[in-house]
């Protein structure tokens, strides 16, 4: 199997890379090889590496940024999909796009399934959800939306490396602890990737986390846990507890963005829990 790799420069596409089935050649292509805002670039690529998957991996995920620059997260989350999709629909090709939790408005107090009415509070929001409605639109039973939270990894900008050289510096932070989700391993969507990308018959919205739940805050305190476990923090990492309102941000963020992920129970593969995925990947840390 041939498989085209958007935003492979990427935490999710790194990783996508280094799960790699024997079986799968991969064409890795980061934001300098293709940029997907490039609807021409990406149909000439397509048709001439004629993928039998696309697994995009490119997004636009300041979060906070994308508020001042929402031509920019539209191109990039709404658009750069479009494009994809109408080039894999002419050229038979599947796809599988990453979106994000952050479609919905965090009111629920279950986890939301796939088809739970989606209502963005930020521009990145609603981008990421035009870019799962051009993607439907477009391939219909040969598109798979797998949207995912909080993903991290031991290589890129992500909350837990954040947390790692706010705390070795300062030795302590607060932390929001009103927020709450699913930190996600980017290995552990990696797998789910390659799992679906040999299940041609899974179509359509799913969901995809680390199993369990936490606040941001919940999420901090064990990255100072493991910290000082693997020798790489000092055990006396302060770590308080601050509300959404103590620490103000352009964009809005889902109180609650917990995702239900039983619909892909079918893919045999069980989610570890995430604060056991948390520690294998700080164990990847290079000083750990």
């Amino acid at each position: 199997m041939k498989v085209l790799i958007t935003g492979a420069a990427g935490q999710v596409g790194r990783m996508l890379l280094e799960t790699r089935p024997a079986e799968v050649e991969a064409i890795p292509l980061a934001h300098d090889d293709l940029d997907i805002r490039d609807g021409a670039a990406v149909r000439e690529r397509i048709l001439r590496d004629l993928p039998d998957l696309i697994l995009n991996a490119a997004a636009y995920t300041a979060v906070d940024k994308a508020e001042s620059e929402p031509q920019a997260a539209h191109a990039i989350n709404a658009e750069g999909p479009r494009y994809l999709a109408a080039a894999a629909r002419d050229t038979g090709a599947r796809l599988i796009h990453i979106s994000t939790d952050f479609v919905f408005d965090g009111t629920a107090s279950l986890p939301y399934a796939p088809d739970a009415p989606t209502h963005p509070l930020s521009v990145y929001g609603r981008t990421k959800r035009e870019g799962e409605q051009a993607v439907l639109t477009a391939l219909a039973s040969h598109a798979v939306i797998v949207r995912t939270a909080w993903v991290y990894a031991a290589h890129g900008a992500n909350f837990m490396n954040t947390m790692l050289r706010v705390m070795s510096a300062r030795g302590e932070v607060r932390v929001v602890a009103d927020q709450v989700g699913t930190p996600t391993a980017a290995r552990s969507l990696a797998q789910v990737l390659w799992q679906i990308a040999a299940r041609r018959e899974i179509h359509g919205i799913h969901h995809w986390t680390d199993a369990g739940v936490a606040s941001w805050y919940d999420f901090a305190v064990a990255i100072a846990e493991e910290g000082a476990q693997l020798g790489i923090l000092p055990p006396t990492v302060s770590v308080t507890p601050i509300s959404t309102q103590e620490y103000p941000t352009a964009a809005r963020r889902p109180a609650y963005s917990v995702l239900d992920n039983r619909s892909l129970a079918s893919l045999g593969l069980a989610a570890l829990h995430w604060r056991r995925r948390l520690r294998e990947v700080m164990k990847e840390l290079p000083h750990a």
